[in-house]
């Protein structure tokens, strides 16, 4: 059964007017959940905060596009997506003894979509698969708040408005939607709490990664537009959602007197260091074909249907839910926990948070 959420979604892109083409790339029990991040802090060993870990099974601190393709299995359904996917772990901190307990997700839906001027559906010159060895992330581990107004536009304020959430609400219930790169809910979340974000679609055509993320750049309207200046390639725009059983602690919390309970795993209260990672592993063949072939709009290749594509083979979930590899941090990072993994204190902002590794942990 799909989940209400994957629902409303899938339902919003296939009336969308626009008849640019898109499939998906479905992760569902995680390959891995650990303090290990190749982009932030490749080679150190634990990294900074937990995340959930999808994609090909040779994820590790520090690896190539070739380790990457070497793989033997990957939790993603894609055959031909030898990528990586991860995100940070989201815990409940129980009002009454402090403590916290990681909260279960639905796994990740990516949506690999077609989207700006450079797509043959917008007349433009079409878009390029991931170059070998690209890696990306959309948001800030660090942030606590806000820092540009809504829709003044620069590269900044289009990434705070990548990071997106729905507190899904059952029936008639008010539900709320952020879309401007709001912090957290403050309500129960029945259907569940959705975490949403947009990549990077555009590409300088040289780094494969910068440290200040300037390799890659959003589509000027964020799921639209021109890729800006400097920007000459234009990529397919992945589109990032997991929902949290957020209800499944309902009746721990008042919400009528109560802060709301969840945290990221980054020690972060507010919701607003929400951020995923992204490092290439496709077949770029297969993944350019995807990209040239299965984008008809009078078929089911332009509505989101991945098995229309004949260049992609799709697993099944069993197979691609029997992925998993042992985690190299030795530690606790599911249940009930006195404190959240690694040196991550609750730190509520709104300045941006001070990212400690446990070698620079403080001692008081």
């Amino acid at each position: 059964m799909l989940r209400p959420s994957f629902v409303a979604l899938l339902a919003a892109l296939s009336s969308a007017t626009f008849a640019n083409a898109w499939f998906r790339v479905a992760c569902g029990s995680p390959l891995v959940q650990e303090r290990v991040d190749p982009i932030l802090n490749p080679g150190q060993v634990p990294s900074n905060h937990a995340h959930t870990v999808e994609g090909a099974s040779n994820f590790g601190p520090n690896y190539s596009y070739d380790s990457l393709r070497a793989s033997s299995c990957t939790s993603c359904e894609v055959a031909q997506d030898l990528s990586n996917y991860w995100y940070p772990k989201l815990y409940f901190q129980d009002p009454s003894t402090g403590q916290f307990e990681a909260v279960s997700d639905g796994g990740l839906l990516v949506y690999y979509q077609n989207r700006g001027n450079d797509d043959v559906a917008n007349g433009g010159p079409g878009l390029k698969a991931f170059p070998p060895g690209l890696r990306m992330i959309t948001g800030n581990p660090a942030r606590r708040s806000k820092k540009y107004p809504v829709g003044e536009g620069s590269q900044g304020e289009l990434g705070e408005r990548a990071i997106q959430w729905a507190c899904l609400r059952y029936g008639s219930a008010e539900g709320y939607d952020n879309t401007n790169g709001t912090g957290f809910p403050w309500t129960d979340c029945e259907s569940g709490f959705n975490a949403r974000l947009h990549m990077p679609a555009c590409w300088n055509g040289v780094d494969l990664y910068k440290d200040d993320q300037s390799h890659v750049a959003y589509l000027t309207q964020l799921d639209n537009g021109e890729c800006p200046s400097g920007y000459p390639v234009g990529l397919m725009k992945l589109f990032y959602e997991i929902t949290w059983d957020v209800h499944s602690f309902a009746s721990r919390w008042d919400p009528n007197t109560q802060k709301w309970p969840f945290v990221w795993s980054t020690g972060d209260p507010t919701g607003y260091s929400w951020h995923g990672d992204f490092q290439n592993g496709w077949d770029t063949t297969a993944l350019q074909n995807a990209i040239d072939q299965c984008n008809n709009p009078n078929d089911q290749t332009g509505s989101g249907v991945t098995e229309a594509c004949s260049y992609l083979t799709v697993n099944s979930a069993s197979t691609a839910n029997a992925c998993k590899i042992a985690p190299i941090v030795n530690e606790q990072v599911n249940g009930t926990l006195s404190k959240l993994p690694g040196c991550n204190p609750l730190q509520n902002g709104p300045g941006d948070a001070t990212m400690y590794l446990d070698s620079n942990c403080p001692t008081s």
